[in-house]
């Protein structure tokens, strides 16, 4: 029960923290992770992390974030892939 509980007020903050224009900041117990959307979205098109269809806010946990973000900086060679990198305290 705790585990949903933490996953509903995980998935809240997401909501709310991608109502933000310039960036978006994901909590992580490894240390908050602040995503610059603004400056994605000037050199990605939308699909490339929204997927088809008209973009919406993504809901991230660990596994999925480190799939497409993580995975991506590593594919294209830019961006951090190191845990501190992304992770601050």
């Amino acid at each position: 029960m705790k585990k949903m509980i933490a996953a509903v007020a995980l998935t809240l903050a997401f909501a709310v923290s991608a109502m933000a224009a310039d960036s978006v900041v994901y909590p992580a117990k490894n240390g908050n992770v602040t995503f610059n959307h603004k400056g994605h979205s000037a050199k990605l098109e939308c699909k490339t992390c929204h997927g088809e269809g008209a973009p919406a806010k993504i809901a991230l946990g660990k596994d999925k974030a480190h799939a497409l973000c993580k995975g991506c900086h590593a594919d294209k060679k830019a961006g951090p892939t190191k845990c501190g990198e992304c992770h601050k305290k």
